[in-house]
């Protein structure tokens, strides 16, 4: 340790930097590999601090050991001399995984044997400075110098930076003489728009698989364009980070290739035994969006692997929910339809010994620490009768896996490949009795279907190095998985275990209760898709997990129907008003706009008669300081009625409760203009109208900490309102199920499928602002 120590720190390593390294097991390997390597070439004391910076960062970066060599070689002979010729050198092997390394197109590719002469230098810095000079005499040092130096880097590929920047400054002073006092003044930045809360085009780190580009408000498809996720190009599989290249790599991408045309080929596939929730809808928008972006198709795959969960009732509430969001697959296919195929496969992965079979119990294969099957070195051929015994039925269940000979990334090792279930399948009937896991499943349906890009959420990630070996075990095309971060909620849980907790001990009605979220459930509530959609592209496609406040999806929703849900007057808690001064059979039309921003998008018309109703908030007994609207001293407006009613008599029941107001109108153009408009309603319709809280009391009510005695201890008692005799205006008679409504100065709601002909129930999707104490 002590000796290799010295080795790092004498090619050019800080002591510290040194240690780092000898903690990094592979890295310290490759690292002295390549010092080994170069120092054959240039002998044990040639390898200077210049060239040990070179090979350290050619070891940290390369991740294709078998070039270490090569690379090392070229250092050390200094035809790579600078950081900007190992970009290039890397990229070149990156991009050319299979031998022969051609040496002209690389010495080409890097600029190896290219010398650029001071005078060069001189010439082009030059030629830039000639070109911005009226703007550098006026601006003087306040110009953007790092332009100065792109241009003339860009002239001048192979040059030394520092060299360049040396002459760039040399040739400003020159031009400008010294910094003078305004010269050291710091420019005044431009004023920034104020950011609004609900708008969806903000700021973002995009950031997949360790690439991180800022995005200002761009949408979601803009955010999906292929060149901003920096993902590989359609059979160019191999320029990807830890991508596997075997010797017929490149002749299963070519004829991939073949088959796709170089079109961009995703997949959603959910498992069919639960409803969708609001973190699907990132993967749905992830999945679909990126192929609609670069003008791709998406197949919607169900993962039907597991019998025992799965139910007709999902498969289609999956379907409905992708389409639901905008979304059409290019084809809807299911794990089942491979079946035989992915057997087949079993067969040659046991043939090529990288499988066998176990009889260790489940219990015994639990986490990562299980101990180590006694039966991995079982011969191929008798694993090869027990698999078939497998498929016969001839064993019990529990009694036997077929186990994969390989690590995973988290450490887990002989992760199962397929495992007995004698349950029929929804599809196959009891055709099967042995059914393939998500690990051996998943990476080789992706390849039957020639995906492109098999994008998944983070806790996938310890799942990639398997997908990778699996499909080069048995030699078939090898897809690329990215890995995006999860998009979770606060205030929620979207296990489809706890769900069903909840449902099953009546907490909540179905999966599709309007205090979820799922998506079946955001729909009855009244969420529109789009809002859905947009709320994706504001969290951004991030590589990190985000958890979200509910209350940003809110503002996405009141953005998108304020635009879309026509207004109409609803009263939640009545308080019936006489107008006195009205004959007994007045009936007056009211024209009420639908949007009363852009009349333009038509109208509905409202009768006022004698006896109107209004919420009994709108109206108290006693005056209270900031109150504006009705009291007894304090006349109102009513909305769209062009009338002003004042308080006559105050009408109380037995218990002393208002139950009545007499009052007495005049037109709006006679009367004082009012304090307050109140919304009213006259023979309207009685409704039923839903009031929906939070579900849960904690932010994160699956937490200990937060919630020791379980999520089902932290159910917020008044997360549901029922009130049976909402009355509302008659322009919402005739509504179909989900169309929404802004009921004025109410909220927004939605009709809910309950909904019968005698009576309409109404949602209330959200308030009319976040806080509803504002309203």
């Amino acid at each position: 340790m002590e000796d290799t120590l010295k080795l790092f720190t004498s090619v050019g390593l800080s002591e510290q930097k040194a240690k780092e390294t000898l903690r990094n097991d592979a890295l310290s390997s490759s690292f002295k590999e390549a010092i080994t390597q170069a120092q054959r070439v240039h002998g044990a004391s040639g390898v200077d601090k210049a060239m040990g910076v070179l090979l350290y960062s050619m070891t940290s970066r390369l991740r294709d050991p078998k070039r270490l060599v090569f690379l090392s070689d070229c250092i050390a002979q200094r035809k790579l001399c600078t950081e900007l010729q190992l970009a290039a050198a890397l990229d070149f092997v990156k991009s050319h995984p299979q031998d022969p390394i051609n040496q002209k197109e690389f010495d080409e590719a890097c600029g190896v044997g290219v010398v650029i002469t001071p005078e060069q230098i001189e010439d082009a810095v030059e030629a830039v400075m000639k070109k911005h000079k009226e703007q550098l005499l006026k601006e003087r040092y306040h110009f953007n110098m790092g332009l100065l130096m792109a241009e003339a880097r860009s002239a001048l590929k192979w040059a030394d930076g520092k060299v360049i920047k040396n002459e760039v400054d040399l040739q400003v002073l020159h031009l400008l003489g010294p910094k003078t006092e305004a010269d050291l003044e710091k420019k005044a930045k431009p004023q920034k728009a104020k950011v609004v809360e609900n708008d969806l085009k903000v700021k973002k780190e995009v950031a997949v698989n360790g690439d991180v580009n800022s995005v200002e408000g761009k949408s979601l498809m803009e955010q999906l364009k292929g060149e901003a996720l920096k993902f590989h190009k359609p059979g160019e599989n191999f320029t990807s980070e830890g991508y596997v290249v075997t010797q017929n790599t490149m002749k299963l991408l070519a004829k991939h290739l073949e088959i796709t045309g170089g079109q961009i080929r995703t997949r959603f596939p959910p498992e069919p035994n639960g409803i969708l929730h609001i973190g699907h809808a990132k993967a749905i928008n992830f999945n679909f969006g990126y192929a609609k972006a670069n003008n791709g198709i998406c197949f919607l795959r169900y993962d039907d692997t597991n019998p025992e969960k799965e139910e007709e009732k999902y498969f289609t509430a999956i379907k409905d929910m992708v389409e639901w969001l905008g979304y059409k697959p290019y084809a809807i296919t299911h794990a089942s339809d491979n079946f035989q195929q992915l057997y087949d496969l079993a067969v040659e992965l046991i043939r090529r010994g990288h499988a066998y079979i176990c009889h260790q119990k489940g219990e015994e294969l639990k986490g990562h620490n299980a101990p180590p099957s006694p039966w991995r070195d079982r011969a191929t051929e008798e694993s090869l009768v027990l698999f078939e015994r497998m498929k016969k039925g001839l064993f019990a269940e529990g009694e036997a896996t077929l186990r994969m000979k390989m690590v995973m990334e988290d450490g887990k090792m002989d992760p199962v490949a397929y495992r007995i279930k004698y349950t029929p399948h929804h599809r196959t009937g009891d055709e099967w009795c042995i059914y393939p896991t998500y690990d051996f499943t998943h990476c080789l349906c992706d390849s039957i279907e020639n995906i492109t890009h098999s994008l998944c959420t983070k806790e996938f990630q310890a799942r990639r190095s398997s997908y990778y070996w699996l499909c080069n075990a048995v030699d078939v095309y090898c897809p690329v998985q990215w890995e995006y971060g999860r998009l979770n909620l606060t205030y929620t849980v979207v296990s489809k275990r706890k769900i069903i907790k909840l449902v099953e001990t009546g907490v909540v009605r179905d999966w599709d209760d309007p205090r979820l979220f799922t998506l079946t459930a955001l729909r009855r509530r009244g969420f529109p898709p789009e809002a859905i959609n947009n709320f994706c592209a504001r969290v951004g496609v991030t590589v990190s997990q985000t958890t979200t406040e509910p209350h940003l999806l809110e503002s996405c929703v009141r953005d998108v129907l304020n635009d879309t849900a026509p207004r109409a007057m609803a009263v939640l808690e009545p308080l019936k008003v006489t107008i006195t001064n009205l004959p007994d059979n007045f009936k007056s039309d009211i024209r009420v706009p639908n949007f009363p921003a852009s009349e333009s998008k038509g109208s509905h018309t409202v009768q006022l008669t004698r006896s109107i109703f209004i919420e009994q908030s709108d109206f108290r007994e006693v005056m209270e300081k900031g109150y504006k609207r009705l009291t007894a001293e304090q006349p109102v407006g009513l909305r769209h009625a062009g009338y002003v009613i004042s308080v006559q008599k105050v009408i109380k029941d037995s218990q002393g409760k208002v139950v009545e107001l007499e009052v007495t109108c005049t037109t709006s153009d006679t009367a004082e203009r009012p304090k307050a408009f109140i919304h009213w309603v006259s023979e309207p319709l009685v409704c039923e109208v839903r009031l929906y809280e939070r579900l849960f009391l904690h932010k994160n009510p699956e937490d200990p900490s937060e919630v020791p005695k379980g999520f089902l201890s932290d159910i917020n008692p008044n997360s549901l309102q029922v009130i049976s005799s909402a009355l509302v205006d008659t322009s919402v008679r005739g509504a179909k199920v989900f169309d929404k409504f802004q009921f004025e100065r109410v909220g927004y709601f939605s009709l809910d499928p309950d909904s019968t002909a005698d009576k309409l129930v109404f949602n209330r999707t959200v308030t009319l602002k976040e806080d509803p104490g504002k309203i």
